[in-house]
């Protein structure tokens, strides 16, 4: 049998289809592969970059062999970290939506060769002795904590003062505390694991800002307690850092709220904006004051410290904030303080001497919001700490840091 147009079985077909097209079509024509995709190697992988062209989008999908990554939509960078030095890859990029996805753009690259052989430290034989890119900088578990250029290792005892705001005077009539101590309840723990330590399954909250796993872990590696129940993880061979923080123990791995990876070989920050295990995005063992360093007398590092009320910015090495505070007098993430060189630490002592030595050498950087009116700086789990000694670095006034000018500060 034939419908007549002007039927009315065939006009609600008609409309129908309209309608059908209505809804379905503007959806898929806003689904528009990306365009401008760039690949660069970096010394901390793969950096992906590419234009959003796409509308209405669920996610971006990134892929190369042996590796599918799910991302937000609206991305346009990822970074690869699980590379392999001198290999090439060859990744597809595009935005779906649920089961549709557009047309996928590729590009190819060729990760860098990795300089010196798994558990040696590129020209310095070790770490701190010798010559090379990281004479000097510290040592844990046979790997140099970033290159003696890092942020981390460098002197700042002669940097201009920062004058452009009253980032000290917001401190108020707080003093200095060590948050760490009393025969090992205080401070953040970490662990140093083989190279071959076996992988386990991490899942984050915050997926989108951390780095997938697996971590190489230990599933009996210590918490820190409190809220914070930071992890971290130090592998030997390729001196990568892995820390998690609000962690705990699930199935056969780990959950956290955030994680990061970092090569201690690299300079490499987080992308801007991308938090870490740490509110400002920055690392924390490299900031953490360790007993046997305090017990040679010298500490040559910034330190970690905490502070009650931050802004809503950052200053490199931070790329990240953690406040809705505007106020331009409040301290941003990662702002370099350091003590001043007239306040007189000759009645200090053994390992609160060594700490105070290195505020006024290395300084040190604003890393989370603090939960007393406290300046608490960080340390390692040790039992071996002096807690009497530590006791005078609670007489320094916050008045005695001073902040030095390490970069612009970046707001929203």
């Amino acid at each position: 049998m034939r419908l007549r147009a002007d039927t009315p079985t065939m006009r609600t077909l008609l409309a129908a289809v309209v309608l059908a097209l209505l809804i379905a079509t503007p959806a898929q024509a806003r689904l528009r592969p990306a365009t401008g995709l760039k690949a660069k190697a970096t010394t901390a992988g793969v950096k992906l970059t590419w234009r959003d062209r796409s509308r209405g989008e669920t996610r971006y999908e990134v892929r190369r062999k042996g590796r599918r990554v799910r991302l937000k939509a609206n991305r346009r960078r990822f970074t690869d970290r699980r590379t392999a030095p001198a290999t090439r890859y060859r990744y597809a990029v595009r935005p779906c939506r649920r089961k549709r996805c557009a047309k996928a753009r590729r590009v190819t690259v060729t990760t860098r060769a990795r300089a010196g052989a798994p558990g040696s430290v590129p020209g310095s034989g070790g770490g701190a002795p010798g010559g090379g890119a990281f004479a000097g900088s510290p040592v844990i578990g046979g790997c140099p904590v970033f290159p003696a250029g890092n942020a981390w290792n460098t002197d700042v005892s002669r940097a201009p003062v920062d004058r452009s705001h009253d980032y000290i005077g917001s401190l108020g009539s707080m003093t200095l505390w060590p948050d760490f101590g009393g025969a090992g309840a205080y401070g953040i723990p970490f662990v140093s694991v083989p190279f071959t330590q076996p992988l386990v399954p991490v899942s984050f909250e915050v997926a989108d800002e951390s780095d997938p796993g697996p971590y190489p872990t230990p599933l009996d590696a210590p918490v820190e307690g409190g809220s914070d129940r930071h992890v971290l993880t130090l592998r030997q061979g390729d001196c990568k850092l892995f820390e998690l923080f609000a962690a705990a123990r699930e199935g056969s791995g780990w959950r956290a709220y955030s994680g990061a990876v970092w090569d201690l070989r690299s300079n490499a920050l987080r992308p801007e904006r991308r938090t870490s295990a740490d509110a400002a995005g920055l690392p924390i063992l490299p900031g953490l004051a360790r007993r046997e360093e305090a017990d040679s007398g010298v500490i040559r590092h910034a330190l970690r410290i905490t502070i009650p009320t931050t802004q809503r910015a950052y200053i490199h090495p931070a790329t990240h904030w953690a406040s809705s505070e505007t106020d331009p007098d409040l301290p941003p993430m990662g702002l370099r303080v350091r003590l001043k060189a007239s306040y007189d630490v000759s009645g200090l002592r053994g390992h609160a001497r060594a700490l105070a030595v290195a505020l006024k050498t290395y300084g040190a950087l604003v890393a989370d919001n603090a939960g007393s009116s406290r300046v608490y700086v960080g340390g390692a789990v040790d039992p071996g700490w002096d807690d009497e000694a530590l006791n005078g670095i609670k007489t320094i006034p916050a008045s005695a840091l001073e902040a030095v000018q390490t970069g612009p500060v970046v707001r929203p």
